[in-house]
């Protein structure tokens, strides 16, 4: 059973003004270049959004102009749950299900801390999922920060079987745990979306439904290629899963602002501000603009590989 939230699924990120306020006109150009390149949903107000230093209202405006820009015509899925108590939460989860999203994305690391017994992580979601309206579809994220919080099989499994559950971001970077988890949800309305680039197309392969990496952000054509087209074309799908794998080594250098600075470079927005990223990319990581190219030359030749191939067909 396919999930209706599944496929290529980029994180949003959140331009900025260099004043600190949210460039909407950027975003909205950003919202359109998704599009263009093969999204299949957005996963709006996440932690690449860079929610936590967002405010609520900002959080919900980022929900709701998404939703308006987009008009239904791919899904979108936002969270914003960034807060402890369960009393905040609720007031988050109920705020962003307001803007009308597809599925309100609960955080797995905001249900149990790492000190809680077993059982926390459910019975905190059950409580909200019980205060919260009956007809509201979620997801779950194993959002690495604060610190990463993976689902157990049992948690899993209550969550696939409830039926209220359209996907897991699954932040687990094991193929071998996918896979298991894959088997888990079979037959349920829950999607396992994977996140981890050097695993992408493995866990495609497997029967994982798409992918919500960070480097979405760069070339989700070419992920969309692959998930919709690879298994027809073996040999050059080998390449693009390396390149793929190999460009996104370059997310340790001062991701979100390299994908800003990526944005900036081709026109999307003007601005590389960051809230949560403080220094100058060059400062810390040396010919980074130089690694830019590389990433940015390779995804073209590729392109190109892609349209032949296309058009010899």
């Amino acid at each position: 059973m396919a999930s209706a939230i599944s496929g290529i699924f980029p994180v949003v990120i959140t331009p900025f003004n260099d004043d600190d306020s949210i460039d909407f006109d950027g975003y909205g150009r950003l919202l359109d270049w998704y599009l263009q390149n093969g999204a299949q949903g957005l996963f709006a107000v996440c932690q690449s959004s860079e929610m936590q230093a967002l405010s609520l209202d900002e959080r919900v405006a980022l929900a709701r102009f998404t939703m308006d820009h987009v008009k239904g015509r791919i899904p979108v899925v936002a969270s914003g749950h960034i807060s402890d108590s369960r009393d905040d939460q609720l007031a988050e989860l109920t705020a962003i299900a307001e803007t009308g999203v597809d599925a309100v994305v609960l955080v797995t690391n905001r249900l149990a801390g790492k000190d809680d017994p077993a059982g926390t992580l459910l019975t905190n979601a059950k409580a909200l999922i019980d205060a919260l309206p009956s007809d509201m579809r979620f997801g779950l994220y194993e959002c690495p920060a604060p610190y990463r919080r993976l689902l157990s099989e049992d948690e899993l499994r209550w969550f696939a079987e409830s039926g209220r559950f359209a996907f897991l971001k699954d932040v687990s970077c094991d193929l071998d745990v996918v896979k298991r988890r894959l088997a888990i949800v079979k037959g349920t309305p829950l999607a396992i979306n994977n996140a981890n680039a050097a695993i992408a197309y493995a866990a495609m392969q497997a029967g994982g439904e798409g992918f919500s990496g960070v480097m979405n952000n760069f070339h989700p054509d070419l992920y969309n290629w692959l998930y919709t087209h690879g298994t027809a074309h073996p040999l050059l799908a080998a390449e693009v899963d390396e390149f793929l794998v190999l460009s996104a080594m370059s997310e340790a250098m001062g991701y979100p602002k390299l994908a800003k600075r990526y944005h900036r470079r081709i026109g999307t927005f003007a601005s590389e501000h960051t809230r949560v990223v403080a220094y100058d990319l060059e400062e810390r990581h040396w010919a980074v603009d130089a690694v830019l190219d590389q990433i940015m030359a390779g995804a073209d030749r590729l392109r190109g590989r892609i349209a032949a191939l296309a058009k010899a067909a």
